[in-house]
């Protein structure tokens, strides 16, 4: 047979490989369609599957959406080739629409859902709480609760199989919902990662109140804040100036900023305390030392303030704290702190839309903050239920985040520790050193936090040192190692700080 001939044949046989492989995929797809489509016929109390719908993209998987009881909206995406695992993803503000952080986990096997939380709403909007008990409780932990159970007996009745492990992820909201569920409902899940946790509402809400006096004194004129766009760099470049060099890199990276015992008398003041781009007023510097520190009420800390650091970024105190806003996220509210703050007490706390946060003196804080904390709050610092199942938890905070103190969550970790020297069993922070809130920031802020929980739950690895990365342009441009808290990476003061062996061990 001539050389070419044969070339042609083995040509034709590739090709007819390839045929009979996509017919093949073909009707393997069309096969799970027709079971996608099945699942309307699962039967459950109080739960109403509206749609299903078999999609290619990004790997075969069945979309599931449905509503539990009135109006939890939940979305459950069921891959064709399951690895036996699932995964919850949570929600960000006050939700309002079906989010899941952890949706891009199917591409890797695992089923996986999400809530609205009982509403329908803007993510800084809740005035959908307003005097509705069923949907502030939904909001405050049962809707996430439900949504597990839920999605997991779907996903047993429909791949006929039982699910091997079960995780949950979220940042902001959804880090309160992670802490939330090990607190209330342990047997949920086998492993949880909460990122900047939003867990203890009444506290960051008045925190936030406190911020927005003083920088909007004036509730008939929003639009003109306390401070400035020049302020605020004004004031950053004057920290990186006496703290930057602390651990012997000057990249604009504080990497503890508790470290910087910043020196106010060094800031430069206004002639004749008027206003310029210059310098500060008096009234500035006053501002400048509220949103620093901790709220404070009847010689008890409510919630600290910002650490230093980052305050320059435009994620940073221009949209969440000083304004203008630049992100469409926040409304016609004049900061996102303003937003949150508000809302929380005029429809969780307060009931009543009318409520002036000007004129708010905190003095009875406790009494009128009780009962919405009872169903909101996720502050208990008893896991014991959670580290009897054998399940593990982490938490990660960007250190300059300003939307959710990391000094918070550092306190609540050291509650739990005095409770229990054994914490580091099942129960470990991360602090991210220039980061922002959730992410973003000149620090690096990336890297799988599932196949972190899921090594340590399946396979006893637990998090000694992780290697965070910053991505720009679908480029790694630094690695850094983080430690568990309270153990720090410190700078070896010789090779490349954009390189993660660059950095050693450091209590």
């Amino acid at each position: 047979m001539k050389r070419s001939n044969l070339l042609i044949l083995i040509f034709i046989a590739l090709l007819w490989s390839d045929i009979v492989k996509a017919q093949a995929s073909e009707e393997s797809n069309t096969n799970y369609c027709l079971q996608c489509d099945k699942i309307k016929n699962i039967r459950l109390p109080d739960v109403r599957i509206n749609q299903t719908e078999f999609i290619l993209e990004p790997t075969p998987h069945c979309k599931v959406l449905g509503t539990l009881g009135s109006e939890i909206d939940f979305e459950l995406l069921l891959p064709k080739d399951w690895n036996a695992r699932f995964v919850m993803g949570g929600g960000s503000g006050f939700v309002g629409s079906i989010i899941n952080i952890a949706k891009p986990s199917i591409i890797d096997g695992y089923a996986t859902s999400g809530t609205n939380t009982g509403h329908i709403g803007h993510v800084l909007l809740a005035d959908w709480a307003l005097n509705n008990m069923e949907r502030q409780l939904n909001f405050g932990h049962l809707a996430v609760h439900r949504t597990a159970v839920v999605s997991k007996e779907i996903i047993r009745q429909y791949y006929d199989s039982e699910i091997v492990y079960s995780y949950f992820w979220g940042c902001s909201r959804g880090g309160g919902q992670a802490l939330m569920e090990a607190q209330r409902y342990p047997e949920d899940f086998d492993g949880i990662v909460a990122g900047a946790p939003g867990y203890n509402w009444a506290a960051f809400g008045a925190k936030n109140i406190q911020n927005s006096q003083v920088m909007f004194p004036n509730p008939e004129k929003l639009d003109e804040s306390v401070f400035t766009l020049a302020n605020i760099e004004l004031l950053y470049s004057n920290i990186l100036k006496q703290c930057d060099q602390l651990d012997g890199i000057n990249d604009s990276i504080l990497n503890d900023p508790r470290d910087c015992n910043f020196d106010y008398n060094q800031l430069p003041l206004c002639e004749n305390n008027v206003p310029s781009e210059n310098c500060f007023t008096t009234e500035q510097i006053e501002a400048i030392k509220v949103i620093y520190s901790a709220l404070i009420i009847d010689d008890m800390e409510i919630y600290p303030g910002v650490t230093y650091g980052c305050e320059n970024e435009e994620m940073g105190w221009q949209n969440w704290i000083t304004g203008p806003t630049t992100t469409p996220l926040a409304l016609d509210f004049p900061s996102l702190q303003f937003g949150f703050g508000t809302e929380i007490y005029k429809n969780l706390i307060f009931q009543d839309p009318n409520w002036d946060y000007s004129t708010y003196d905190f003095s009875d804080f406790s009494r009128t903050t009780n009962f919405a904390s009872s169903y909101l709050d996720a502050t208990s610092t008893d896991y014991s239920d959670f580290k009897d199942m054998g399940s593990k938890l982490i938490i990660y905070h960007g250190w300059n985040d300003h939307a959710l103190s990391p000094l918070s969550t550092i306190g609540h970790y050291e509650l739990v520790e005095d409770l229990d020297s054994d914490i580091r069993d099942y129960f470990r922070l991360f602090l991210l050193p220039g980061v922002l809130h959730c992410a973003g920031g000149p620090g690096p802020d990336q890297i799988n936090w599932i196949e972190i929980i899921s090594n340590w739950v399946e396979n006893d690895i637990a998090p000694y040192r992780i290697v965070m990365s910053k991505i720009k342009n679908g480029n790694v441009v630094m690695t850094r190692p983080v430690f568990p808290y309270p153990e720090k990476a410190a700078y070896d003061g010789i090779g490349d700080p954009n390189v993660e062996s660059s950095f050693r061990k450091d209590r």
